[in-house]
């Protein structure tokens, strides 16, 4: 025959630890905080200055485009202005294309606005 014993399963945690370090806590006063601060603020810093140089711009002009000016007509949407011009398919990416040419904020027009278009 055999005997089980029960033993609780939770212990606390102050229960396990010697009676120095349960009286022990660390606090920090308002200079220490002030410190700590600073010293995060420091290390911030100093990893943001050595990932600078990735976001270096170059004096290098890109390829210029090749574009022809159209003006809007009542009824014309930016989806219609850039069927016409892309590939079947590719009218999303040519609709994106007409919207960074001219800073567009979105696909709203407004009849009489003149609209840079890429040429093909």
């Amino acid at each position: 025959m055999s005997t089980l014993s029960i033993s609780p399963a939770f212990v606390s945690g102050t229960a396990q630890l010697p009676r120095l370090a349960r009286n022990s806590t660390v606090k920090l006063t308002q200079r220490g905080r002030i410190v700590v601060l600073l010293a995060f603020l420091a290390a911030a810093l100093v990893v943001m200055m050595t990932l600078s140089g990735w976001a270096t711009a170059t004096r290098d002009a890109g390829a210029p485009q090749h574009v022809r000016t159209i003006q809007v007509q009542p009824g014309d949407t930016l989806y219609g202005i850039a069927g016409g011009l892309a590939q079947p398919g590719k009218i999303r990416d040519m609709v994106h294309q007409i919207e960074e040419l001219n800073s567009l904020p979105g696909a709203g027009l407004v009849v009489g606005q003149k609209l840079a278009i890429p040429t093909r």
